[in-house]
């Protein structure tokens, strides 16, 4: 089974790459960003919830959100892996879903991290918040604080997936069709 997390700041192009992923090795994909949107669009008490500290730029807490990813996992029983895209965000995720996988008989395959330059990925979260309406992605204040919430929060992860030999770093500059080659070089030589 494959199982990877898809890594990388606001605006690297996780959710074009995971697309691509999706199509080639079948995977299934889990966006917390998606699954908090869903909720939040339906008026749920996590979307609420959610809403309240995604709005001020901040990450929602790990008990929601590991709980929630949780669900959906179980919700998916014949697949031949996952892509985790937005997760784990801590290294407190990271562990809570590596015990979580654990307990299914899983493990995480690989941390695919795509890394770009801050200044291109404030040049493509304001492009996208014209293309696809998302107005978080058009203040710049929200976007400098998801930028450095992202530095000091979550790329800590990346130390963690060092450890275990499951961390690899892809030039997330060039086309879409450029990255899209490196990554597959990668979870290729992994699989």
């Amino acid at each position: 089974m494959l199982n990877l997390v898809l890594f990388g700041p606001p605006g690297a192009g996780k959710g074009t790459q995971s697309q691509r992923l999706i199509e080639k090795y079948n995977l299934v994909h889990l966006s917390t960003g998606d699954i908090f949107r869903a909720n939040i669009g339906g008026g749920t008490d996590l979307g609420k919830l959610a809403k309240s500290y995604m709005d001020k730029g901040q990450l929602v807490p790990d008990e929601v959100t590991i709980n929630m990813l949780e669900s959906e996992v179980n919700k998916h029983s014949d697949v031949k892996g996952f892509i985790f895209d937005g997760f784990p965000r801590t290294e407190a995720q990271a562990k809570a879903l590596d015990a979580f996988l654990e307990g299914k008989g899983m493990s995480i395959s690989g941390m695919v991290a795509l890394d770009v330059p801050e200044e291109e990925l404030k040049e493509r979260l304001k492009k996208r918040a014209i293309d696809s309406g998302r107005t978080d992605d058009a203040n710049p204040e929200i976007i400098n604080n998801r930028i450095a919430v992202y530095k000091n929060e979550t790329a800590p992860v990346k130390s963690f997936y060092e450890k275990q030999n499951k961390y690899y770093a892809i030039n997330g500059l060039g086309s879409i069709e450029e990255i899209t080659s490196r990554i597959f070089e990668v979870i290729d030589a992994i699989n």
